[in-house]
């Protein structure tokens, strides 16, 4: 492993979970398009694994080809990315494939009899058996330092909300609240089993799955939770907040992305012990409420924003605020101007932390 790699990792876990180093900023690569991501996730059967490993090696090693070329705090580690229906495809869920985004899956169930008829998929289900698969054969092909990174992770509740049709599990949440409570505890219950094997048999891992960062295993698990902007906070805590309370229990803390009108959680979200980072999508306040509430406790890491937007969040920032900026895809030479010009702002507001 390299001198930077090893500084960046040092920063990182400082950042997240130690004594402030300063602003952390990752300039991701500038996206190409591929005309395999028109037939899904590598976790779908239409192709064979194999077909897909020079476009995931061409991913990584661009990526490296930036971290080797810049100094930002970038930890150079390999995507195994998915869409957000692996999980619910697990449980039976079919799969819609787009031409242009992700896949999504299909609603399987519309009524609390056929949640309870669900039982909890092992491993061997598809497609994490296949994702399980394609994990050995990078980890063969890039050896052992490399970590390998997660599948989309949403959250048990979110899982649940892809697998019961979402009008009638919101009805359900009214009427028949157990009955949603038995199959996100089944969501959680398949979240536990791969986070162990995960853990387990990739040896070098990275958590995370959105924004583009690294943190030490050990910090804990990350997730999305989105659908904590059509909740209540009654509701969210009811329904989510005791799931994620378990996970970063379990696992020494929580990483959470959230792209939902959910400013109105934020009191909640500060619930969940060592809520390490939060990602938001801002809504309509901007990120004043964010910075507010998670100052000295919660690093916010901010992407798809632009210079302007991490200026404007560094003249926002409260004594205690951590940032991780995680920005945009450039061409090379652009990006090594971007973070000459961050790394200047950003020294310039570390006196005021």
């Amino acid at each position: 492993m390299d001198a930077r790699t090893l500084r960046n990792r040092r920063k990182l876990a400082d950042l997240f979970a130690g004594p402030f180093p300063s602003h952390a900023i990752i300039m991701d690569p500038e996206p190409r398009e591929n005309p395999m991501q028109m037939h899904g996730d590598f976790t779908r059967p239409e192709l064979p694994l194999d077909a897909w490993l020079p476009l995931l090696m061409e991913r990584y090693e661009e990526r490296l080809r930036y971290h080797e070329a810049l100094d930002d705090d970038s930890v150079p580690y390999f995507m195994l990315s998915t869409g957000t229906e692996i999980f619910a495809a697990a449980f039976g869920c079919g799969v819609h494939l787009y031409e242009d985004s992700p896949p999504s899956a299909l609603a399987r169930v519309t009524t609390a009899a056929e949640a309870d008829a669900l039982a909890v998929p092992s491993l061997d289900a598809p497609p994490l058996d296949r994702y399980f698969e394609m994990a050995r054969r990078v980890r063969a092909r890039v050896g052992p330092e490399v970590p390998l990174s997660v599948p989309d992770i949403q959250s048990a509740f979110d899982i649940a909300a892809l697998i019961w049709r979402k009008e009638d599990m919101y009805i359900a949440c009214k009427r028949e609240p157990d009955a949603v409570k038995r199959l996100v505890a089944k969501c959680q219950q398949l979240l536990i089993a791969f986070f162990d094997r995960f853990l387990a048999e990739c040896g070098e891992v990275n958590l995370c799955h959105c924004p583009i960062a690294w943190a030490p295993p050990e910090l804990g698990v990350w997730l999305s939770e989105d659908e904590a902007g059509a909740l209540s906070v009654r509701m969210f805590e009811e329904f989510c907040l005791p799931t994620l309370v378990e996970l970063s229990e379990r696992y020494g803390g929580l990483f959470v992305h959230c792209c939902a009108t959910a400013d109105h959680q934020y009191a909640s979200f500060k619930k969940i012990p060592d809520l390490r980072g939060l990602n938001r999508v801002f809504q309509k306040p901007g990120p004043g409420p964010a910075i507010e509430a998670f100052a000295g406790q919660t690093v916010l890491m901010v992407a798809w924003t632009d210079e302007e937007g991490v200026n404007r969040m560094l003249d926002m920032a409260r004594p205690g605020s951590r940032f991780l900026f995680n920005m945009p895809g450039q061409p090379l030479d652009e990006a090594r101007a971007t973070l000459d010009r961050l790394r200047e702002r950003c020294a310039a507001a570390y006196p005021m932390m």
